[in-house]
């Protein structure tokens, strides 16, 4: 739709407001230069002056409190540059270091906007309120804390509001609809029948329905990943900011040049010629730009990437992290053996099995489900469904307690089950009856066409640590990971021993590759947390640093390569700023550039500057 003026100036408006010093800048100048114009250069120049010191000073305050910290930034020469170039007079020079300094902090402002904005939409749609239905018969809801909920209240949700918490639907409804693109990333509505399993975080569609808390909020799906990543992400890897790196020695030179000139010529006008071609603009602007251009690259080609630190991060990966199902696999597991232990039969471990897991929204649940019902057999009504994440199901069918999940999950409810041998490739699930042990169903899931090579390629660009995280048994894992190249397996992990894993990995910064909600708490441990596949709505997504919106494995890989060519745009935009300002410091310590003049070559500078960076819009991808 075309944009109106009116559109366009309320925009204007709205972003003039998000970043006030910008604004102000350009308005102190314009009102400046209207003045001057008017005849009345004394108001121009007073203006100008208080403004651009009064920014000094705001500069000066922050710069005390980052080098309390140890941090010492562009943010020192700013403030020099600017207090000098007021006491000879030069403006003119003083305004635009002024407008370079806010609008570099606008930029990163706004990058760091983007990553914020994931994470607090994850965070407000986790429910708070439930109505719960009193037992007395009468049907009267009363609002409470969806804290408050206890395992077995029946609760009412209406039309398009959140589940809070995980239960049941009510038998005596046939079917209704929910949204639970959040969880699952499925786009479409799922219809679900009574006695069905309910996962907080879900959207209830048109009709209003009653369900029974299966678990209260702390135990609920949703609930439970919000609190992991809100806690991993609370504690973020510190990241300086590129440029800061150069500006400790950038302003020694920078003051020892114009100081040596001053006094050699007796002129303090020297000193601020000097430091007006040696404005930090290039430093400020830079990395910023190079980096939003990498941020926008990324997105033309399906990578979002949350912000310019992540891409500085992805340049640096020295380990690689690698869910297996739906990342190093295609994730469409096909079931090729049942083993039954005597007296079950391979018949009954898979109808009991189907039964329980129909319930369950995991891709091997769905594949035993799918290969019973093309089978013709017939699914049974299961009651008091659970499911534990990284772990299996656990449901009442008929008469039969039944468990299906992994080996682990089996052991705490089985004792005597066993370990079954596997092939490169193959998954086991294992079954239990009634706290019996009944055998394992055969699952083959394919690596990706490209994993070996995705893997090699971020080898070849630093990553020296590979690792694959699981659930799964480690035979299994160990046969992917075999054949993915990768010697580092650690099997049989929960969630939150994936969190531990990635938080004690030495070889930093650490890069998680992963999709579905179990990873969202991993994701957003990690130094960089990457969701992939079609999945831009789920949880894992939301927590993660790097969304990849197709299900591609080699995107990846080029991440990190947009990072490390962002990263290096921006260093040599930084190395063009630097050796052109000495230069030009050195030619202006002679007294041949007068400051005004300065300040106009200065900007030549910064544009020179600006065009390198915006190359990482286009620089392609090395090759694989």
């Amino acid at each position: 739709m075309t944009r109106t003026p009116e559109t366009q100036s309320g925009r204007s408006v709205r972003n003039g407001l998000r970043y006030p010093l910008v604004a102000a800048t350009i308005v102190v100048g314009a009102v400046a230069g209207i003045l001057l114009f008017a005849g009345v250069p004394l108001a121009a120049r007073s203006i100008a002056a208080i403004y651009a010191l009064s920014i000094a000073g705001l500069e000066f305050v922050r710069m005390i409190g980052r080098l309390k910290k140890g941090i010492v930034g562009v943010d020192v020469l700013a403030v020099i540059a600017i207090v000098s170039t007021v006491l000879v007079g030069e403006l003119l020079a003083a305004l635009i270091i002024v407008l370079m300094l806010t609008g570099g902090e606008a930029l990163e402002d706004y990058a760091q906007s983007r990553a914020e904005r994931e994470m607090r939409a994850l965070i407000d749609r986790s429910p708070r309120t439930a109505h719960r239905v009193s037992p007395d018969g009468e049907r009267v809801t009363v609002d409470i804390g969806v804290s408050e909920v206890a395992v077995g209240d029946v609760l009412l949700v209406r039309p398009s509001e959140v589940v809070p918490v995980d239960g049941l639907l009510s038998p005596e409804i046939d079917v209704a609809e929910f949204d639970e693109s959040s969880l699952t990333g499925e786009s479409l509505p799922v219809l679900r029948h009574g006695g069905e399993q309910l996962l907080s975080g879900s959207i209830n569609g048109p009709t209003a329905i009653r369900m029974t808390a299966s678990r209260d909020a702390a135990h609920s799906q949703y609930q439970s990943i919000v609190l992991l990543v809100s806690e991993a992400s609370a504690h973020p890897a510190p990241v300086v900011r590129l440029a800061d790196r150069f500006a400790l020695p950038f302003t020694g030179v920078a003051l020892l040049i114009g100081a040596v000139a001053w006094i050699l010529s007796g002129d303090p006008v020297r000193f601020a010629e000097v430091l007006v071609l040696a404005t930090p603009c290039p430093l400020i602007i830079a990395a910023p730009i190079a980096f939003m251009a990498g941020m926008s690259r990324g997105a033309k080609t399906g990578i979002i990437v949350k912000g310019g630190a992540v891409l500085e991060l992805l340049s640096r990966v020295r380990t690689v992290v690698f869910d297996k199902t739906g990342t190093l696999t295609y994730g469409l597991p096909t079931i090729s053996d049942v083993r039954a232990e005597p007296p079950f039969t391979a018949h009954q471990i898979l109808q009991l099995a189907a039964s329980a897991e129909q319930y369950s929204s995991h891709v091997l649940a769905n594949s035993i489900v799918e290969y019973v019902t093309a089978a013709g057999l017939q699914l049974h009504d299961a009651v008091e469904a659970e499911e534990t994440a990284a772990g299996g199901v656990s449901a009442r069918v008929g008469t039969d307690e039944v468990h299906v999940g992994t080996l682990g999950f089996i052991r705490d409810r089985a004792p005597r089950a066993k370990a079954t041998t596997l092939a490169a490739g193959e998954l086991a699930i294992y079954v239990a009856v009634n706290n019996q042990f009944a055998g394992a169903i055969i699952a083959r899931d394919r690596l990706r066409g490209n994993a070996r090579e995705a893997i090699a390629e971020l080898q070849r660009r630093g990553a020296e640590h590979m690792v694959m995280l699981t659930g799964d048994a480690y035979a299994t894992a160990a046969s992917i990971a075999d054949l993915a190249g990768i010697s580092d397996v650690r099997a049989g992990c929960l969630p939150s021993g994936k969190v531990d894993a990635v938080a004690t990995m030495p070889d930093r910064p650490v890069m998680m590759v992963g999709d579905g909600v179990n990873d969202a708490p991993v994701l957003a441990a990690a130094d960089v947390g990457i969701a992939m596949g079609a999945r831009g709505a789920t949880a894992a997504s939301e927590s993660a640093d790097v969304v990849i919106l197709v299900d591609d494995l080699a995107k990846a890989v080029d991440a990190v390569a947009i990072g490390q060519d962002s990263v290096r745009i921006a260093l040599q935009s930084i190395w063009i700023g630097i050796v052109l300002s000495v230069v030009l410091m050195l030619v202006a310590a002679f007294g041949v550039i007068p400051a005004a003049v300065g300040a106009g070559i200065q900007e030549a500078v910064d544009l020179i500057c600006i065009l390198n960076a915006l190359r990482a819009l286009s620089s392609p991808p090395r090759n694989r």
